[in-house]
């Protein structure tokens, strides 16, 4: 009995510290690490891009700020809200429509968007970088060498960290936007 009680003792101490860890490591997750390049999901051509006219976006509700909005951030909002045309992807539930709150400054009241996947749509610019920062990280384990004594290798356990996005928000192609704008 006492000896059962020593094991599940050590096991416990044995969870807490992976546990401790794991947590260690998921508060240095780069949140805006580089995500990999995929194929875009709409198989069309600039020209039949550019010729489509695309869906202006509008938001489906909005909640009033009772926060004052800070005047020096003006010329910055005036640059995130004009619209860009856009093509939004549901990389994880294929051609779904992405619903969404954005407030992208305060003083400025939420809006939910209802965002057509998969076509041509004109959004503010604020919207389209929020779309596209949709991700999580996912982390894994992994068996790896750890080190090497005399001949031997020693295995263990090392969590990883894979960037998975979610939603993405594409300039539509025939634009004059670039994906560095947002």
């Amino acid at each position: 009995m006492a000896r059962l009680s020593k094991d599940l003792e050590a096991a416990i101490v044995n969870v807490d510290q992976f546990d401790a860890s794991v947590k260690a490591l998921t508060n240095e997750v780069d949140v805006n690490a580089q995500k990999p390049e995929s194929e875009p999901q709409v198989k069309m051509s600039n020209r039949e891009i550019a010729k489509q006219d695309g869906i202006y976006l509008k938001p489906d509700r909005s909640i009033n700020s009772k926060e004052s909005f800070n005047e020096k951030y003006r010329t910055e909002y005036e640059f995130k809200k004009e619209y860009v045309p856009f093509i939004a992807e549901n990389k994880e539930i294929i051609g779904e429509t992405i619903e969404l709150w954005t407030k992208p400054f305060a003083g400025i009241s939420a809006e939910f968007w209802k965002v057509q996947t998969n076509k041509k749509v004109w959004g503010p610019r604020y919207l389209a970088e929020q779309i596209s920062r949709k991700g999580y990280n996912r982390l894994t384990m992994e068996d790896r060498p750890v080190s090497q004594d005399g001949g031997h290798t020693f295995t263990g356990q090392l969590v990883a960290t894979n960037r998975i996005q979610r939603l993405d928000a594409r300039p539509a192609r025939g634009s004059t936007i670039m994906k560095s704008d947002f």
